[in-house]
């Protein structure tokens, strides 16, 4: 395995990455600096655009826009002239609950988390919400912290983490409707040093979580077995995307511990890319209108 770290891309919350198969890029978020970042691993461009807000959860749509969620909002971002809109309000959300981290199903349909803002002494305000052309439905509740979005390859299995509970659930997912059913616990990460945070799968059904803080990203097969672990330079992963040409590479962002009052180090931040490591990832559905 080579870890490689690109210094064109220095985040201080990098989150959210979402490979475009179209393009061949990597889409991800800085939170706090509320920018939009494209990253092309061959040429080495990167474009980057303005968010209204703080965007916590990131989708690529068939039109080429990019789905932002923002507080309790859900908008849509076109990338070729930079405009906003709002396209869905999350139901039945608390006045102490923001949304954070979703990915879409694989048939097209945002599925996305929202968690309590008092990360000091949480209570289980969130939930996760599902987003079908334009209607925005409230799926589950007695969530924490809301993580790690990401579905199996047949899609009837909805992986979510809640971070404040060191958890990953797997839950019971109906891909003709989008309902939500029974929940078991995959994997806790208490062992690994952190939570987890956002997370992908890989073709032959593999988990792969970002352990922030913790600096690794572990891979937890179906059954909740641990498959491996990555150590990083950086200690606060973000989230990770399988992306490149065979969808072979594992693009990981990380956070700045300043931000979180930690003491700053010459590696965190940074979007590091694992190559090497034998397995593929699935395409990124896009969010159908």
């Amino acid at each position: 395995m080579r870890l490689t770290r690109i210094a064109s891309v220095r985040c201080t919350i990098g989150e959210a990455p979402v490979w475009d198969d179209v393009g061949q890029a990597l889409f991800l978020l800085d939170i706090p600096a509320q920018r939009l970042i494209r990253y092309d691993p061959v040429t080495g461009e990167v474009r980057d655009w303005e968010t209204p807000g703080a965007a916590t959860a990131l989708a690529l749509s068939e039109a080429g826009e990019a789905l932002l969620a923002i507080d309790s909002t859900i908008h849509l971002l076109n990338l070729a002239i930079g405009q906003t809109r709002a396209l869905a309000q999350a139901p039945g959300q608390a006045t102490n609950a923001t949304l954070n981290d979703g990915r879409t199903d694989r048939q097209g349909r945002f599925v996305f988390g929202s968690c309590c803002t008092d990360f000091d002494a949480p209570s289980p305000v969130g939930g996760i919400y599902g987003l079908d052309r334009g209607r925005c439905t409230r799926l589950a509740d007695d969530i924490l912290f809301s993580n790690g979005t990401c579905f199996s390859p047949d899609g009837a299995t909805l992986y979510f983490a809640d971070g404040a509970r060191h958890a990953i659930f797997a839950y019971a997912y109906d891909p003709a409707t989008g309902a939500i059913g029974e929940r078991r616990l995959l994997a806790d990460t208490s062992a690994l040093g952190g939570m987890p945070d956002g997370a992908t799968v890989d073709a032959e059904g593999r988990v792969w979580v970002a352990i922030n803080p913790g600096g690794k990203v572990a891979a937890f097969r179906p059954d909740g077995t641990p498959d491996r672990v990555i150590d990083l330079p950086a200690n606060r992963p973000g989230s990770v995307a399988f992306g490149g040409e065979n969808l072979d590479r594992l693009f990981i962002t990380t956070l700045d511990p300043v931000a979180f009052g930690e003491a700053a180090d010459d590696h965190s931040g940074y979007l590091y890319i694992a190559d090497g490591l034998g397995v593929r990832g699935l395409p990124e559905p896009r969010y159908r209108h």
